[in-house]
């Protein structure tokens, strides 16, 4: 039994089978489904978790070589939501929400959360 971080037996499934350069998405609770792509929910209620929550469990055990975020966020979030993401990401590359999503159907799989922050959806390519 498992008795420190990610419990969760599907994300720690997806989380091996990503290997140098496979991407990984995290995203709100309004993301769209992609049935090409295995997704894990994790929605219970309004924010718990949160993509916050989830990208800090996973930046334990995960080597990120680069993220990529919507614009869009920058302008619908606080400074310090946007600054709580960049203390785990140093580097996130923001790039319009139609081109972010079009990134999505080459992930390895994504996790869905129950946040309601706008746009706070995030790739991230392992190292």
């Amino acid at each position: 039994m498992l008795k420190t971080g990610i419990l969760n037996p599907q994300i720690n499934s997806l989380l091996s089978r990503v290997r140098h350069t496979n991407t990984l998405v995290i995203a709100d609770r309004g993301f769209p489904f992609w049935p090409q792509i295995e997704t894990v929910d994790l929605s219970l209620v309004d924010d718990i978790p949160t993509v916050l929550n989830v990208l800090n469990a996973v930046t334990a055990n995960f080597v990120i070589g680069k993220a990529w975020m919507a614009i869009e966020f920058r302008e619908w979030v606080a400074p310090t939501t946007l600054n709580a993401f960049k203390m785990l990401l140093p580097s996130i590359e923001f790039e319009t929400h139609i081109e972010f999503k079009r990134r999505v159907p080459s992930a390895i799989g994504l996790i869905r959360t129950a946040d309601t922050t706008p746009y706070s959806n995030i790739i991230l390519e392992s190292a």
